[in-house]
Order: C-alpha cells, then structure tokens, then sequence
C-alpha cells in the first residue's frame, strides 16, 4: 500500500486551523451580517460565509476536478448556528474527500473556471494548498471585521489582546 505522507500533511493542518476557525465563526451575530467596513468591502455575512465554505472548496476539488464559480452551489446561512453547522458539514466533507487520495492522486489536474473560461489550471496539490492559504487569509480578514464591530477576537496561533491568559 502507498503512503501518503502529503494527503496525511494536508488532513493535519485543516485539523490545526478548524478550532480557531469554528470560534472565529461562533462569535459573528447575524444581526451584524450586513456590516461593511467600506463600501467596496464584503458584507460580514458573505465574508463570513466564505470562511465557512472554502473547505468545500477541497472536496469539490477532489472529488469533481474543476470548479466553475459561475455554478458552484453556495448556501447563505441565515443564523450563527446555521453558519457553524455549514463550517462543520465542510470540513467534514473536505476530510472524507481527501481520506480517498493518496499523494499520487495529487498530480492530477484541477480547473477553475468562471462561466466556462478557464481561469486556473494547476495541479491538485498547488490548488489545495491555495485554498487553505485563502481560507487562512479570509478568516485574518474576518478578525478585522470582528475587531471593528467588537466582537473579541479569539485565539489563532497564540493568545489574542482578548483571550490572553497572562494578562
């Protein structure tokens, strides 16, 4: 049996981020999902919707080779609980999908595309790895969001001005 020492890498840090992730997404209020910071920024709702749903991204990856974000299926939670079952239902299916590759699988082709035109086509493991990049960086954004709206930040990658234990 072959090994898969990158599809293995890969489940470990969507196990690393999903905690943060979930906190991030429990504290967002619906009441607050029409925010905008500016008038060219997301909504907090969309922002926040987004977050929830790139791991999806992953499985849809794996699982049908190319995205056209013209039809992409996108669920617009209504409540917070709506919207951290969403995350949670994504991860999971994220998992399950990666769960049926090994690193050779990797190699294969993945396209996105946008009403047909290609806009990427790179190997699965590049598109992957920029989709966590993606979601790492959109949950950065919605911590502005949250840090402008005061909604305590939580803890990413080590304590935050609002959940720090040593102060």
């Amino acid at each position: 049996m072959q090994s898969s020492i990158i599809v293995n890498a890969i489940l470990r840090e969507l196990d690393k981020e999903v905690p943060a992730t979930r906190n991030c997404l429990e504290r967002i209020p619906e009441n607050l999902f029409g925010f905008k910071p500016h008038p060219t920024s997301m909504e907090l709702g969309y922002l926040t919707t987004l977050v929830a749903q790139i791991p999806l991204w992953i499985a849809s990856m794996i699982d049908n080779g190319e995205i056209d974000l013209a039809t992409f299926t996108r669920l617009t939670p209504k409540t917070t609980r709506e919207m951290v079952t969403y995350f949670e239902d994504n991860i999971n299916k994220a998992k399950k999908s990666l769960q049926t590759i090994k690193d050779d699988d990797l190699s294969r082709n993945f396209t996105l595309k946008a009403q047909g035109k290609i806009l990427i086509s790179q190997k699965l493991e590049e598109s992957i790895s920029e989709a966590i990049n993606h979601w790492i960086h959109h949950r950065g954004q919605l911590t502005v969001y949250m840090r402008m709206n005061g909604i305590p930040v939580p803890s990413i990658y080590g304590p935050s001005a609002d959940d720090n234990p040593f102060r």
